[in-house]
């Protein structure tokens, strides 16, 4: 929720200021936004970032759809069974793909690996390696300019990574 926000917001070279509760967004006019979705979308456009939404239509439906899918499934998982179902799910996804849209990297490749950061921490290594794409996607996006900031660098056998590569 709010920390992510405050990493979403430093990504994007956007000023520090805003003020996040239960994500809502207080901005100095208008009414709050609220929801982290919407949140995430509208910083995007207000560092005039848009791509990370998305270019053509389909790309910015699948962008959508991860988004839901992380707050839906992600944020709402909280048993053991429900991880290694979105581990599975997106294992499967991701393995023609170097990112969860495709080929571009967007908003659903940030905050999906917010999310899952605390997760991946976790993992075995016979985990990661189990979910070969997932770890692949994963450890690419920790590497991604501006995206880990401080959280913790998940450690990847990198060997394994890239023996299937095409």
């Amino acid at each position: 929720g709010p920390e992510e926000l405050a990493l979403l917001e430093q990504l994007l070279g956007l000023p520090k200021g805003n003020k996040y509760g239960i994500p809502v967004l207080q901005t100095n006019n208008g009414p709050g936004l609220t929801g982290l979705m919407t949140i995430a979308a509208h910083l995007v456009k207000q560092a005039k970032k848009d791509q990370l939404l998305g270019s053509t239509a389909e790309e910015k439906a699948v962008v959508q759809q991860w988004l839901e899918y992380r707050v839906t499934r992600v944020d709402g998982g909280s048993s053991k069974e429900d991880t290694r179902i979105i581990l599975k799910d997106l294992n499967i996804h991701l393995e023609d793909k170097v990112y969860l849209a495709g080929n571009i990297f967007t908003l659903a490749d940030v905050l999906m690996y917010y999310g899952l950061h605390h997760i991946m921490v976790d993992l075995t290594v016979q985990e990661k390696e189990k979910y070969l794409n997932v770890s692949r996607w994963f450890s690419h996006i920790q590497h991604y300019p501006g995206v880990r900031q401080h959280l913790s660098k998940v450690i990847f056998m990198k060997n394994r990574l890239y023996t299937n590569a095409h």
